[in-house]
């Protein structure tokens, strides 16, 4: 498949004298075929008169027709018609309404488009055309518009497209509408991810999540009255059958609807008890003051690689979208020596289902319950900021507003030097990188250790020989500052959890820092039981 163009091609192409005009509006030919008479689709332009891109006033046939996006297409280069059919992929047509009239509108909705357009091919799809209706709002009806409706029709007969894809959630009564005139498939925004989450969910808890999410999409969408849907009937109207034909009453809409609703109840549940599980692990590392630190961002924006960049994780990296949907947290360690979790989550994208976040608000709550959010931008992308709000909208909706938050602009090896130096400038406290190459990584390593919370406590402590097992703890959950072999034990100086603190309060050294009128098993005045547990453990120095 050949790669689709940045969106600011398609900006530029909407915004100039000469605009795309489709079927039943062209210069020459029938705005469906070429000069040949071939089936291929040809992009007509005509003079668009006066055009002002401040009002944004537009020639009449730009705006009564269906304006196609340029360029946004995709074809399978050597592949067979035997090929094609086994690798079975559908060939759609997307279809967008575009609300505004002026240019940054205007490259809003290509921008739009080009996503949807990548969205279709992950699905496993080739995208044969691209259309846009300017219009204030969807048609209640048919979304585009039923005079609009019928230009589609030629569309997709003259490309031979089987799926119609929109820009845009579909009401059950839009989506019913347009199946009936075009007589082909018509999936909606939100359908095709969840889709797309559908063939990348790999665990237990990310197939549930996904089942979830496309049956609460499902449920007021079940219609039909049709020869699977009909109703039991009785009497003379049931052809003839009469007695003996009667159902309970119950048609198999409502049958349907009902298993519907019982699957979305075990779902729920099973989610509950991997919820728990979570929970339980979330917490054992919070009783041990394990800072936590969540990657959160746009899909495919590189978080996988930063993880892996970062920890040394070795999870999968690819250059998709969605690739990651189940949550991956490693351990890793500030210069000084303090242990933190990084956690790698799904990636967000413009309009996300409200379906899947919450099917998925268990996973999401890692970033709601983190002490720092590396916001990972991608550096490529032609309207980065309008990445940062799509993110910070879901984050929000989770209740991971007011977390701390760090942005990284990864990608800048690939990133156009003007676009970097456009970031710069609008994201000042933002830390560049590159994954890949390992570019400005330990500048974001330094900005890490600078934004943790630092609840460790300051002790020093002499440990016999016999206790290894603890001074391992004290390597593994703490920062050794100091450490001397005497022949009484383990003189330690390091900076350890409260919990722990309060676990060394029994070998605290005497004469040095944690030792109280030269009483051991003192930590700043606090007593110590006869378990060895400090009663209240305050830090001695931060």
């Amino acid at each position: 498949m050949s790669s689709l163009p940045d969106a600011s091609s398609f900006a530029d192409a909407a915004t100039t004298d000469a605009t795309s005009v489709t079927a039943g509006h062209p210069a020459t030919g029938d705005g469906r075929h070429g000069p040949d008479g071939d089936a291929s689709p040809t992009t007509w332009t005509v003079d668009s008169g006066h055009d002002d891109p401040t009002t944004g006033e537009q020639d009449l046939a730009d705006r009564l027709a269906l304006r196609r996006v340029r360029g946004l297409s995709t074809e399978l280069s050597d592949v067979t018609e035997v090929e094609y059919r086994r690798l079975q992929l559908e060939r759609v047509v997307l279809v967008g309404v575009w609300a505004g009239s002026g240019r940054q509108d205007a490259a809003a909705a290509d921008a739009s488009m080009a996503e949807l357009a990548r969205l279709a091919e992950t699905a496993g799809s080739v995208v044969l055309d691209a259309l846009v209706q300017r219009r204030q709002h969807p048609d209640a009806a048919t979304y585009i518009g039923s005079g609009k409706v019928t230009e589609l029709i030629e569309v997709v007969r003259s490309t031979g497209a089987d799926t119609v894809i929109c820009d845009g959630e579909l009401t059950p009564g839009q989506l019913r509408n347009l199946e009936e005139r075009l007589r082909v498939k018509v999936v909606d925004r939100t359908a095709l991810i969840l889709d797309i989450f559908a063939q990348h969910a790999r665990s237990k808890e990310g197939k549930a999540q996904v089942e979830l999410a496309q049956l609460n999409y499902l449920v007021p969408r079940l219609r039909g009255w049709g020869v699977a849907l009909s109703r039991q009937r009785g009497g003379r109207v049931a052809a003839g059958a009469g007695i003996g034909s009667r159902g309970p009453g119950e048609t198999k809409l409502e049958i349907d609807r009902r298993r519907i609703h019982r699957r979305i109840a075990q779902l729920r549940s099973e989610l509950a008890g991997m919820r728990r599980v979570r929970d339980t692990k979330r917490s054992q590392r919070q009783a041990r003051d394990v800072p936590a630190v969540a990657i959160a961002g746009y899909t495919n924006a590189g978080k996988s690689s930063l993880l892996n960049r970062l920890t040394d994780a070795g999870v999968l990296v690819e250059d998709a979208l969605f690739a990651t949907l189940d949550p991956t947290t490693r351990r890793a360690r500030t210069a000084d020596g303090r242990v933190y979790t990084l956690t790698d989550t799904v990636g967000f994208v413009r309009h996300l289902p409200h379906q899947l976040v919450e099917s998925f608000r268990s996973t999401l709550e890692e970033i709601s319950d983190a002490d720092l959010v590396l916001h990972v931008i991608d550096g490529c992308d032609a309207q980065p900021t309008e990445q940062v709000s799509a993110v910070r909208e879901v984050l929000a909706d989770i209740d991971a507003a007011s977390v701390p938050e760090v942005l990284v602009v990864n990608k800048v090896d690939d990133a156009d030097p003007d676009t970097v130096l456009e970031l710069r400038h609008l994201l000042p406290d933002a830390v560049f990188v590159s994954a890949r190459t390992g570019e400005g990584i330990d500048r974001l390593r330094e900005v890490i250790a600078a934004r943790l919370p630092n609840p460790a406590v300051e002790v020093h402590a002499l440990l016999p020989f016999a206790e290894g097992a603890l001074i391992s703890r004290v390597h593994e959950e703490g920062t050794v500052l100091d450490e001397q072999h005497v022949a009484a034990g383990t003189l330690v100086h390091a900076r350890v959890p409260r919990g722990l603190a309060g676990r060394l309060a029994a070998y605290l050294s005497d004469g040095a820092a944690g030792s109280v009128d030269g009483v051991p098993g003192a930590v700043d005045g606090a007593a110590v039981d006869g378990a060895g547990v400090a009663e209240q453990v305050l830090p001695l120095s931060r």
